[in-house]
């Protein structure tokens, strides 16, 4: 697989992503089952719940089937979507992943600190076995957690149409992707503090990506 350095991302579909960001409101705490305090948490059933509905001719991101996915058709493209939250500390996010087509050459994942469609950090795995997490700052992308600004391989992945579940912790200055309860990735910056959350996905050299999302957790660390 070759995979690029993810500042390779197309204008116009960061500007069709964000004509659907919608107003941010401040999560309601509760309490977890699992003693962690749940900020926030969706399962998709309610399509009015504050997600992006969003329809190009290159691909959407919107409810369906009881989930949140994203399809993309045209290639080495990005969409993602938001929760239209706003976290301000520390963050700990959880979701259930799923290929549903398209090639393996792909990539997902979530946000944290999301600030813009020019300002957030990034989680992404890949359905044929890589990893990594990326800043987009002022719209520059950029790997941060190899030294070759790339993605790298790692044998946590359910590859091909598969299932995974992904954590990320947003941690001060440290960011942690974790796979199927494995730490694939680590990296540490200081550029955002606090935002909102999303998931993402991308293609590359071949359109139809397709990622449905269930179970999302926002816990307080």
């Amino acid at each position: 697989m070759n995979k690029k350095v993810f500042f390779a991302l197309a204008v116009l579909v960061l500007v069709a992503l964000a004509c659907s960001f919608t107003t941010v409101n401040t999560p309601t705490a509760s309490g977890g089952g699992n003693g962690q305090q749940i900020l926030f948490q969706d399962d998709f059933t309610n399509v009015n719940s504050g997600w992006d509905h969003s329809a190009t001719q290159n691909g959407t991101a919107d409810y369906a089937n009881g989930g949140y996915e994203i399809h993309i058709t045209a290639t080495s493209l990005s969409m993602w979507a938001n929760s239209s939250k706003e976290f301000q500390n520390d963050v700990r996010i959880e979701v259930d992943a799923t290929k549903t087509g398209g090639p393996d050459d792909n990539a997902f994942g979530m946000q944290c600190r999301y600030q813009d469609v020019d300002n957030y950090y990034y989680f992404y795995i890949s359905s044929d076995g890589y990893v990594g997490i990326g800043v987009n700052n002022a719209g520059t992308k950029t790997i941060i957690s190899s030294s070759d600004g790339n993605l790298t391989s790692d044998s946590s992945i359910n590859q091909g149409a598969a299932t995974n579940h992904l954590r990320v912790d947003c941690i001060g200055n440290t960011l942690t992707l974790f796979v199927n309860g494995t730490q694939v990735a680590t990296a540490t910056d200081s550029t955002f503090t606090g935002g909102d959350v999303g998931l993402m996905a991308r293609t590359y050299s071949v359109g139809g990506t397709d990622i449905m999302f269930h179970n999302f957790f926002v816990y307080k660390p």
